[in-house]
This record gives structure tokens, C-alpha cells and sequence, in this order.
């Protein structure tokens, strides 16, 4: 090291998981300082009432400036994670150098999905289900017994009230003041409602980067981390967007 501080890298996890699923992140970014808090009502924080994305973003940004001593902070979230992450860029922008997303709804869903949540609500006591939808959103076998273990623990209120309020989608008031660079990324076999929602975001912001994770589910980070940690390395390190990453066809942005 040069004595300078480490540069910092915060880490939002889905919403089916916990922290345990940036594992393979930590490892590969050893000269970060590196944070992967839980959010209210996930993992060690199981017990906590979920009260809404807005209190999620300031639950965030309130444990990044108690947390981080220098600098500004690069900003990852999966899903939910980055769900959340708009909501503390739209709030907290002054705290981040750079930000990117993947995976993040923010169209309303359709009723298929709310079919999907309501199976979740319904069966979310029942181990088999959590292994069905690890299949489904592309888990590795490595990581189906944790993600299965962690489903058990979610509290049925809490999950129904995060799931009503991702899935209404929209965008945070305040997004436009967030003026340092900004990625959004989709798995290319992921629901495309997630890439159709990009549109949204760059009605409020022209210079945010789109593209697609070619061949790669929801949940990729854990699919094929060492693309995932290229991807953000480039991103984050010298403001480029990984050559394996695919355009959005269909939509009308050129960044």
C-alpha cells in the first residue's frame, strides 16, 4: 500500500438473500475496504421490522458515514440491493464516486410475479420451495443449502411488505442529483421486465450506462463471479464497461 486509504466498496444483497451471497466479491477485492451490511429484516437483522425502501436507503447511507472515514464510496447492488441503491443516490448522492446495479425491478410486475409472490408468502416455511427458487433464479449447487437455510428465516409481514413496494416500481424523487457515473446491468436470461425498466432511468439520467450480462440469470453474481468481478473492477477502477457485456436492443440510448 502507498499509506493512502483504502478505497471503500458497499455491497447491497438481494432480496432473498443476505450478505453471504458477496462471498465471492470480498475475496476477490483485497485492497478495499469492503462493507456488505444487511438490510432490516435480512440476515443477522432477521428480527428487524422492514419499514419501507426510503428507511432502507437511510439505514444504508446512516452505516456508510458511520463506517467510512475517507473518501467517497463505490456503491454494487444485487436486486433488491439496487432497488435500494437508487433510493440512496437519490438521497445521499454526495457519498458515492460510483454506483452499479444489477437485477433492479423497477417497472410494476406483472401477474405472473405477483402468482410467484404469493406462492412465496404461502409456502416460505417449507425448505423445498426455497430449493425450487434457487433453481429458478440460477443458483450454483454450491450455494443452495445457504440460500435455502437463509429463506426459512425471513419473516412472512416483512417480505410481504418489501415485495408490495418493489413491485408497485417506480423511481426515487431526487434521482438527477446523483451526478457520478452509474451502470444498470440485466442477466440476458433474467425477466426483461428488469431491462425495460432502463428507459425509466434514462428519462432522468442520459449519461447512465445500459447493458446485458449475456447468458446469465438474476441472480449472476454468484453464477459466474469472475465475469461479475471483471465487470465491476473496470467499472469502478477506470470507469470502463467490460467488452463481454451485450447492448439493449430496442433501446434508444448510446452511452
Amino acid at each position: 500500500m502507498d499509506g493512502k486509504p483504502a478505497q471503500t466498496l458497499v455491497f447491497l444483497h438481494g432480496g432473498n438473500v443476505a450478505n453471504w451471497m458477496w462471498d465471492p466479491q470480498v475475496k476477490a477485492f483485497p485492497a478495499y475496504q469492503i462493507f456488505t451490511p444487511h438490510l432490516p429484516g435480512f440476515g443477522a437483522r432477521a428480527e428487524e421490522d422492514w419499514s419501507g425502501l426510503d428507511s432502507a436507503a437511510d439505514d444504508v447511507a446512516a452505516f456508510i458515514a458511520e463506517e467510512v472515514e475517507d473518501g467517497r464510496v463505490h456503491l454494487v447492488g444485487q436486486s433488491l440491493g439496487g432497488v435500494v441503491g437508487l433510493r440512496v443516490l437519490a438521497r445521499h448522492p454526495e457519498l458515492f464516486a460510483s454506483a452499479l446495479f444489477t437485477g433492479a425491478g423497477i417497472r410494476p410486475v406483472g401477474a405472473g410475479t405477483r402468482l410467484s409472490t404469493a406462492a412465496q408468502l404461502r409456502f416460505g416455511d417449507a425448505e423445498w420451495f426455497w430449493k425450487v427458487q434457487a433453481g429458478a433464479f440460477g443458483i450454483p449447487a454450491n450455494s443452495r443449502r445457504l440460500y435455502s437455510e437463509h429463506g426459512l428465516t425471513l419473516r412472512p409481514e416483512n417480505m410481504k411488505a418489501m415485495l408490495e413496494e418493489v413491485q408497485a416500481g417506480g423511481l426515487p424523487d431526487g434521482l438527477g442529483e446523483y451526478t457520478e457515473r452509474l451502470m444498470m446491468v440485466a442477466g440476458a436470461r433474467e425477466p426483461a421486465l428488469v431491462r425495460k425498466g432502463f428507459a425509466d432511468v434514462a428519462a432522468i439520467r442520459e449519461d447512465t450506462v445500459f447493458r446485458l450480462a449475456p447468458g446469465l440469470h438474476h441472480q449472476w453474481s454468484v453464477e459466474d463471479p469472475l465475469f461479475f468481478n471483471a465487470m465491476v473492477r473496470a467499472w469502478i477502477e477506470r470507469g470502463e464497461v467490460h467488452p463481454r457485456l451485450e447492448r439493449v436492443p430496442g433501446l434508444q440510448h448510446e452511452v
